[in-house]
Order: C-alpha cells, then sequence, then structure tokens
C-alpha cells in the first residue's frame, strides 16, 4: 500500500495537536455551527421578507390585469382574451337568462258558471350556470338522503288547488262569464262561402302545385334525390385525397391536476330595457358589501343608478382567496350611442389586492356580441347540483323550490357531474299571491343532447305530484348512493386489481368512501334478511325488496339498535354506520345491487319509477301537458304582473 502513495497519517481529531490553528484533516465545530447556522438565518430573512411583502397571502397580485391589459390597440381581440399570452382560446358559449311573465286566458268555474279571465304566469327560459359565484354561498352540501324529503308528493292545500292552467282557445279582456245553451234545431248557419268561390280556390291551388308559369306538364310527386354518396378518392382535376369527416368530437384542452385551479372567466351582459344596476349585479354574484362598495366608487363618474336599452356590461371574474368560488375583478360599464351606432365605454371598477373596488382604466376593445356570452373555463365548471343552486338564486327562485327542483332529477341524473356550457333549464310558476309565494308548475332540464320534462298534476284523491310525459315520476324505486353526503367513489363495478391480494378479481359493487361513522340508509323499503359479519364484507346487512331486487351494505362499523333479520326498513331509514370491517383498506361503504339474483351496476342499472300515474289519468294528463306547452311557447306579456299581486318583474333580466 506504500508504494501505491499510502501512508500512515494522524487520526482526525476534534482537537489539534499542533498549536491552535487546525489542520486540513482536523474538524473545527465552531466552524461548522457558524456556517450552519448562517446558512438558516439567511433562510428565515428571505422568508421574513418574502411574506412581509405578500402580507401573509399565498397568492400573487391580480390588479394589474384587472385594471389594465396593455395590449396594441391595433391588435384585434375577442371577447376571450384575457391576457397577452395563451397556449389557445378560450370557448365562448351564448348564455341566456329570461324571468318572462306571460299572460293567458284562463277557465274556470265559480258558482256553476264557467269565467274566463287573464291570469299571469311565470317563465323561466335561462342557461345553467358555468361559474360558481357568491350566489350559491351557504348551499348544503349534496345529501341524496336528505333528497327524499323534497320529492315527497305535494300536500292538497286550498292555496295549492286553486291553482289553474285550463287555457281558454280565445283571448279576452277582463273577466268573460261564458253560457253554454243547446243550439235549436231549426237553426240553419248563412252560407259563407259560394259556389263558385270555392271552385276558384280549388282551380287555383291545383295550378299552383302541379303546373308552372311555363305551362309545363305537371310534375310528378316523387322526392327529390339526395347527394350522393362519395368515397374517399381523388378529388377531381387534382391529386389530393378528399373526404367527408365523420364521427368527430370536439373536446376541451386536457389540464394537469395541478392546474385544475378555479381561474378566470369574462361575462358579457346587454339590456334590453332599462334596468336598475344594482339588480343586475346581485343577480351575477356581487353581495350586498361589493354593491354599496361599487355604488360609493361610481357615484361621481357615473351617479345613474339605472342601467338604460342597449347598455353593456363586462364583467370579469377570477378565483376568491377565501372561499372556492368566483368574485368580480373588474365591472366595465358602456352606454350605446345610437347617432354613431358605438359603445362607448363610460366607467371602470376593479379589486385591488386589499380587497377594495377603485377606478380603474378600460379595458382593452372588443367587439361586442349580439347575445350574452360568457368565458368557458374547465376549472370553473360547476357540478350539476351547485350550477341548479347558482341559477335558480340568480332567478329568485325560494331555497325550497330549488331542493324541490333538485330533488325531482336526482334519481336519473348525476348530480356530482359537471355539467357543460348550453345545459339549460325551464321552469313555469304560477304568478305570486298575496304572501309573495309561487308554485311550480313545470320543470325541464337539458343536459347535453338529453332533456327531461315534469309537469304537475294533482289526482282526486288530493295528492299532487310531477310527472313526465309517460307519466312517471321522477323518483327512482331504489336509492344509487344511501349514505349520507352520498360519499365519494373510490371503486366502481367490474374487474380491477384487488387492492389487498393485488390479483385481478371482479368487483361486485361500488366502493363510497366517507368518514367512519356516517350514517347510511337503505335504498328502498324492504326486509332485512342477512344482518351480521360475512367474511371479507366485514359487518354486512342484505335488503331484500319487492320485484327480485336485493341491496347489500358491506364493511359497517355498527348496526342500528332495534333492527335485525325479518324486520321491515323504508327508503331512507337508518340501517348502519360506515366502517372499515373485513378486507378494507379504508372506511367505506361497499354497495352492491342484484337483480334476480345477478349482480348490476348500482351506478348505471336502469332502475323502476316508484310512482306511476294511473291509467284513468292519462287523458287528462294528457291535456294539462298541452297546456303548459302552450304556455311555455308564448311570447312574453307586454305589462308586468298587476301591483297588487307582486312588484313588477322584468322580463329578459340579464
Amino acid at each position: 500500500m506504500k508504494s501505491t502513495g499510502f501512508e500512515d497519517s494522524p487520526a482526525l481529531t476534534v482537537q489539534s495537536t499542533d498549536g491552535e490553528i487546525p489542520h486540513g484533516r482536523e474538524l473545527s465545530f465552531a466552524w461548522l455551527t457558524g456556517t450552519v447556522m448562517t446558512g438558516l438565518t439567511s433562510v428565515l430573512l428571505m422568508g421574513a421578507a418574502l411574506y412581509v411583502s405578500f402580507q401573509g397571502q399565498a397568492s400573487f397580485s391580480t390588479a394589474y390585469e384587472a385594471l389594465q391589459i396593455s395590449r396594441p390597440k391595433s391588435e384585434a381581440l375577442t371577447p376571450t382574451d384575457l391576457s397577452a399570452k395563451t397556449s389557445r382560446l378560450r370557448p365562448v358559449t351564448a348564455t341566456r337568462s329570461d324571468l318572462e311573465v306571460i299572460e293567458a286566458s284562463i277557465r274556470e268555474t265559480v258558482d256553476g258558471r264557467d269565467m274566463i279571465r287573464n291570469q299571469p304566469f311565470i317563465r323561466i327560459k335561462a342557461t345553467l350556470a358555468t361559474a360558481p359565484t357568491s350566489l350559491s354561498d351557504g348551499v348544503p352540501d349534496y345529501d341524496p338522503v336528505a333528497i327524499l324529503n323534497a320529492t315527497q308528493p305535494i300536500e292538497a292545500t286550498a292555496a295549492n288547488m286553486d291553482i289553474n292552467t285550463d287555457v281558454y282557445g280565445a283571448e279576452v279582456e277582463g273577466e268573460v262569464a261564458v253560457k253554454l245553451a243547446a243550439m235549436p234545431t231549426t237553426f240553419v248557419p248563412p252560407r259563407a262561402i259560394s259556389d263558385q268561390n270555392a271552385a276558384e280556390y280549388v282551380r287555383s291551388v291545383v295550378e299552383a302545385t302541379f303546373f308552372s308559369d311555363d305551362e309545363v306538364p305537371p310534375t310528378l310527386a316523387y322526392a327529390a334525390l339526395g347527394p350522393s354518396v362519395r368515397d374517399l378518392g381523388l378529388q377531381p382535376g387534382g391529386t389530393t385525397l378528399g373526404g367527408i369527416a365523420e364521427n368527430v368530437t370536439v373536446v376541451p384542452k386536457t389540464i394537469q391536476a395541478a392546474d385544475a385551479t378555479l381561474g378566470r372567466s369574462e361575462r358579457i351582459l346587454t339590456m334590453r330595457e332599462r334596468t336598475p344596476l344594482n339588480d343586475v349585479m346581485r343577480r351575477n354574484g356581487f353581495t350586498d358589501a361589493m354593491i354599496t362598495a361599487i355604488d360609493t366608487t361610481l357615484q361621481n363618474v357615473f351617479p345613474s343608478t339605472d342601467l338604460p336599452t342597449g347598455a353593456r356590461l363586462r364583467i370579469l371574474f377570477g378565483p376568491s382567496r377565501t372561499s372556492n368560488t368566483l368574485i368580480p375583478y373588474r365591472l366595465s360599464i358602456y352606454l350605446h350611442d345610437e347617432g354613431a351606432n358605438v359603445d362607448v365605454h363610460r366607467a371602470t371598477v376593479a379589486l385591488t389586492d386589499k380587497g377594495q373596488y377603485v377606478l380603474g382604466l378600460a379595458p382593452a376593445e372588443i367587439q361586442f356580441p349580439e347575445e350574452d356570452t360568457e368565458e368557458v373555463n374547465v376549472a370553473n365548471l360547476p357540478s350539476v347540483y351547485r350550477s341548479i343552486w347558482e341559477t335558480g338564486r340568480k332567478h329568485d327562485l325560494d331555497d325550497a323550490t330549488i331542493e324541490r327542483i333538485i330533488g325531482m332529477f336526482a334519481y336519473d341524473v348525476d348530480m356530482t357531474k359537471k355539467i357543460a356550457a348550453g345545459d339549460a333549464i325551464e321552469i313555469l310558476e304560477s304568478a305570486p299571491d298575496a304572501a309573495g309565494k309561487t308554485e311550480l308548475l313545470y320543470v325541464g332540464l337539458t343536459l347535453g343532447s338529453t332533456s327531461r320534462k315534469l309537469y304537475r298534476f294533482g289526482t282526486t284523491d288530493g295528492g299532487i305530484d310531477f310527472y313526465d310525459p309517460d307519466g312517471e315520476t321522477g323518483k327512482r324505486f331504489l336509492n344509487r348512493r344511501p349514505l349520507e353526503g352520498g360519499g365519494t367513489l373510490r371503486s366502481r363495478f367490474g374487474y380491477r386489481i384487488h387492492p389487498i391480494f393485488k390479483t385481478r378479481r371482479l368487483h361486485t359493487g361500488v366502493d363510497l368512501a366517507a368518514r367512519s361513522g356516517t350514517p347510511i340508509y337503505a335504498a328502498g323499503d324492504g326486509t332485512i334478511e342477512y344482518y351480521k359479519w360475512q367474511s371479507g364484507y366485514g359487518n354486512k346487512i342484505e335488503i331484500k325488496h319487492v320485484n327480485g331486487y336485493e341491496t347489500a351494505y358491506g364493511h359497517l362499523s355498527r348496526y342500528v339498535d332495534g333492527l335485525g333479520v325479518g324486520s321491515h326498513v323504508r327508503q331512507g331509514q337508518l340501517i348502519g354506520y360506515v366502517g372499515s370491517t373485513g378486507q378494507s383498506t379504508g372506511p367505506h361503504l361497499h354497495f352492491e345491487i342484484k337483480i334476480n339474483g345477478n349482480l348490476v351496476d348500482p351506478l348505471s342499472v336502469k332502475l323502476p319509477k316508484d310512482n306511476v300515474l294511473p291509467q284513468q289519468y292519462e287523458a287528462q294528463f294528457q291535456q294539462t301537458m298541452a297546456q303548459i306547452n302552450d304556455l311555455m311557447a308564448r311570447e312574453p306579456a307586454p305589462v308586468t304582473v298587476a301591483q297588487a299581486a307582486t312588484p313588477a318583474v322584468v322580463t329578459a333580466t340579464p
């Protein structure tokens, strides 16, 4: 080893043996400690400086883009341009938010006489909200079991039984009494059309149908040939392949999970008639505190409290630092100049980092669209559940009505799924009574290419419920998520790699994760057939329902006292609590459905409706549907509801 350069040297020590100056192989604890302390002190000082500079906030400043977007004025812009650089333009959807009053002549029987009088109805046609704002603050968490209470049939009372949709064929003014009498047998109506007029009419129709102006032979009643199917091949006179693109789907840009945070969105509104500014702001997610602050800021530059017809608003929304909603970052007001036919900027207020609204510079110019539009951000899209709440509150629906609307569709629609741009809702209500209360008459929900319609109908036994065109209610025979809050889907039905045994096995149900102790409810009315421990299921309950349906609940932490094999349970009754017993990796409910002994997917299997309208009401229900459809197709009334009934209702509310 000495021949290769190794030699004996003193051991590495903490003290020098040759004086006070340490050698190269010796270690100084004082030097090491000083170096470490210097590094830690530097990190702490830099962190403190950054923290103080951001005033303790975890997000960056938004005032620059909110107040002014630096961009050449000559550059052509679209309503979606919010920053100078982006990977792709965000999609823009046309929005609709119409709250209209319609009037119809309604026929009713009073003291044995048929009376016809004009009656107002309130109609809402709106696209579902594509961004959550403060309007949906305080919305209760989605709970499938709580929906059972909202979908119970309405108890008939004197107030709600007075609602009448029997539309009379002709329009009347005021109130008209109609008396029916038998026509005398001797009555002969006068002839209104002579034989000569009838012959002339027939001749003109035949000539117009079978002859042209050039007196060519009559045309034959054959359908015109449609375009032929062209196979892929060379274009005539060219060398390129041509074809027709089929089965092409346009999907939004895929984003990473880390980027799936609330982003910005711009909404453009046009006033169809003179509207109070505060009403428009309140319906678009401005809180009362925000409205007060904006009014104070605008009082010197825009003192008017109303927006005239043709005025436009540009509202820029951004994420809130205190909640999972979007808040208004910027509001710009434009007034239309009829003479020059241009939209003139009048004022802009913007939110600063300190949470105050101040006057700001006009945003970059854009070409205003004819219709109201809203920028769609994939990360902003709310669930169906929250979007219905947002849209309902925007149109001043009370919470009980919104809960019933959600309950009516909750058994057919996955309320936790995100909506798509263009999804819409239609609502028809009776005019408010003296107490301001309205009654729901019809709801139509369009999600994607599927439309669902439910009509209010009362039977002679005093029950009032909502039925689809086939006479079925929206309430299902079984609940697909029978636990409080609905749980979080962790594992679907089908083959998977078992999380414990690491082998490919059939997962016979769905796993709905929830905190241990979360209440579990019976999915439907039935009888308990199994109520004890079972192998990998842990504590398990099996319930037998009618018509060959069975449900099973596994991994329960504990049962409910007083139940056992043979106990009859009703839908929504508490039967146990979520746990992690048996072969489980965490607290969740394993839920199964069997039909005639065959396991099915609880989330996708088609379940029978809980209530079907008796056949004896079919003709009457068809008439009710026709009358409501007529009301939904009518033009809005030129006047508002009478002052005695309700305050004036604005039509075509932005």
